[in-house]
This record gives structure tokens, sequence and C-alpha cells, in this order.
């Protein structure tokens, strides 16, 4: 990736402030390049998304880490791999040549990560998994409870769909959001046990390559098809995330279908308007500003030498209502793996339609763009009926 596709920001004006560090003790990295810019002012932070595809990162998190840091003093950076391991890997060397001091790093998968870890342990950079969990006790992992958020999704739909046929479409397999914490969570909220009481029937479980909307669509057609040819009713629909909801969406769509109970995580904007429309019955809301914040300050506080250990949110950075229950402070993580990472688990919100009102008042999505696609009365949800929205042309031309 050549220059030309750098995103570079300048320094602010701003110094490392007293507000986003916390007292520090001495680090084996001390005498690591993020240390010795740390003493003289400065502070690099490189950034490997996997991704832009999927909306949020480049709508959400990316501008609220890059705020963030730059309000501290410090220079952001950033690549889009496009779901590319080989390219993420040359991301990375290319941030790290560049001069970052604290890499931020969304993983498209394991090997990807471990090779990025590596090159980033050979220069002394401190590494902060973001929203993606990577196997190794010496990064910073900061997220969502995804276990939390499974339990929501499944919890949400148990109480539309108590009994039925359900199908599941999950994400990319080689994320553990997708093969462990959501399915775990979908377990807590009593998945497992219904489907042993019987009260419940898993049809299909499909894994999604990329977490990409069209595998979805493709994946989940099929399974109406065949669903149709053995005279199965589909009752409910376990989506991981909002990606793979929309596929399930155009599926139902291009198959003539109503609407099927559905879950859905993120709190994108194209899923929210499905929650109000009807198409959609729960969207687990991730307050992704909230999460770029906390990386942004973390990496601050990394590049000033503070230990992972000692790391804390600096007091109203983020909405009190997805603070960590572990409180302010880095706490540690036992991963699916066995090991021991520092981490920063913030909480997700459940939105159905009928309170949708959380992300209108939170200032996620204003009511005109919420409303948008909320074209049928009969389906509209009460926020989106109550303003008329429903019976609104300009509404149905805002779609």
């Amino acid at each position: 990736m050549g220059p030309s596709n750098r995103v570079w920001a300048g320094v602010g004006a701003l110094t490392l402030g007293a507000s986003l560090l916390v007292p520090s003790v001495a680090l084996a990295q001390d005498a690591s390049p993020a240390a010795s810019a740390a003493a003289a002012g400065e502070c690099n932070v490189g950034v490997s998304w996997n991704n832009f595809e999927q909306p949020r990162w480049a709508a959400t998190d990316k501008p609220n880490l890059q705020a963030t840091i730059e309000a501290g003093g410090g220079t952001y950076q950033d690549f889009d791999a496009k779901l590319d391991s080989a390219q993420q890997l040359t991301d990375v060397e290319t941030l790290i040549n560049g001069g970052a001091d604290v890499l931020v790093l969304l993983a498209q998968d394991q090997d990807a990560a471990v090779s990025a870890l590596e090159l980033a342990a050979n220069s002394g950079i401190p590494v902060i998994a973001y929203d993606r969990l990577i196997e190794d006790p010496g990064v910073l992992y900061i997220t969502f409870d995804n276990v939390g958020v499974g339990k929501a999704e499944a919890a949400a739909l148990f109480e539309k769909v108590p009994t039925g046929t359900y199908v599941r479409i999950k994400g990319d397999p080689g994320d553990a959001n997708a093969s462990t914490f959501l399915p775990q969570g979908m377990d807590e909220a009593g998945l497992q046990d219904k489907i042993d009481a019987g009260d419940i029937v898993l049809y299909d479980d499909q894994f999604t390559d990329g977490w990409k909307t069209e595998t979805a669509q493709d994946n989940m057609e099929a399974i109406i098809d065949r669903a149709n040819a053995e005279g199965v009713t589909i009752d409910a629909i376990l989506a991981e995330n909002d990606s793979t909801a929309l596929g399930v969406v155009a599926a139902l769509q291009a198959k003539g279908l109503d609407p099927i109970p559905l879950s859905g995580q993120d709190g994108d904007q194209a899923n929210l308007q499905n929650v109000a429309a009807g198409w959609q019955y729960v969207d687990v809301w991730k307050n992704s500003n909230e999460l770029g914040k906390v990386a942004g300050a973390a990496a601050l506080q990394l590049c000033a030498g503070t230990p992972m250990d000692q790391l804390t949110i600096p007091d109203g950075l983020i909405d009190p209502s997805v603070a960590p229950t572990a409180g302010m402070a880095a706490a540690p993580f036992e991963t699916p793996g066995g090991n021991t990472v520092t981490s920063f688990i913030l909480q997700p919100t459940p939105v159905t339609a009928d309170t949708l009102n959380l992300v209108v008042d939170g200032g996620w999505i204003d009511l005109a763009t919420l409303c948008a696609q909320a074209t049928d009365p009969a389906l509209a949800a009460p926020i989106c009926a109550d303003a008329g929205a429903a019976a609104s042309p300009a509404a149905s031309a805002a779609g």
C-alpha cells in the first residue's frame, strides 16, 4: 500500500494531559520507542483495521479513536487491510517502520495477529487488540461484553418466540466472538437448555466467512429453500451481528417472505432502520463511539509508559451506560485459550422497536433517519408511528 493510502493526522497543540494518565511504575519496556517518545512529548499511534466494509469501523470507531488521540497531543495513522491477512501484516510493518509508538489492531485472523505481535514485540511496541481477541497475554484487549451481547440477543428472541424452529447465522469462524463468546452468551440465556428440552429445534447453524452480508444472504436463501422443500417453518433467526442480519433480511425479501423475528448487534444505521420498519426484532447496540474513546485514552497512557495493569478510563470520558462492570481500571480477562489478558470490557444495550428512543436520545441516530424505511404502518415501530413517519411521503422518499 503506497503513501497515497496513508491517513495522517497532525500532532495537536495539547500535550499528554494529566487527565489521561495515572501514576506509573518503571516498565521493563521503559527503553522502548513508546517510552522514549513519551519522554519527548510525542505519541504516534498506528491503527490497522481489518476492513471498512462493516459500516461501524469508519463511521464511529475511527473518528472517536482519532479525536481522543489528537486531543491528547498524539498523531494518528491508519490503514484498511480490506479483509486481507497478508495486507494487514504489510500495513502493520509500514506503521511500525513509520514510527508508531503504540499499535491498535483489529485483527483479520489469528495468523495475521500472531505475525503482527512478533513485529511489534521486536520493536518494543505495545499492542491494543481492538474489539477482537488476540490470544496473547501481552495485549490490551478492549471490547464490549460479547458474551453479554449473545445473551441479550437470545434472551430477546426467547421472549418473543419461546418455542419453535430456530436458525443461527454466525460470523467468521476465525473470530472468537463468532465461535466462542456469542454462542456462550446464547447458551447462558438458555439456548442449549431449550434445545435439550425440545422447546427449540436448531434447524441450521452456519458460520459466515468474513461476516459478509452477501455470504449470509446466500446461506440463508439456501436454508429457506431446504426448509420449504422439507415443509419446515422457520420461527426465529439468531444472526450474530448486523452485517449477517442484513443478509438474512435480504434473503427473506428475495424469497417474498414476511419478517421473521431476527437478532443482530452493533447498532448499524441500516439495522436500526430495519428494527424501526419491523424487519429486525432486536439490535444489541454497541456504542462504539465510546469504545474508540477508551482505546484512544489507553494508547496515550501506554505511550507515556503507564503499565497495562495500571491503565484507567479517565473520569467523564465515556457514557456511564457503557462503563465496565469491573470498574474504570483495567482488569484481567480469562480467554478461551487459557491466557489472561488486561482488558476494558464495555457494556452493550439491547434495543427493540419499543426502546428505539434509547439510540435517538443518545444521539446515535436522528428520528428522521431512523424511521426512513418505516413506511408500513402495520410494521412500524411506535416511535415512528407516533411521529407520523409511517404515513409520511417524505419519510418514504428519504429511504
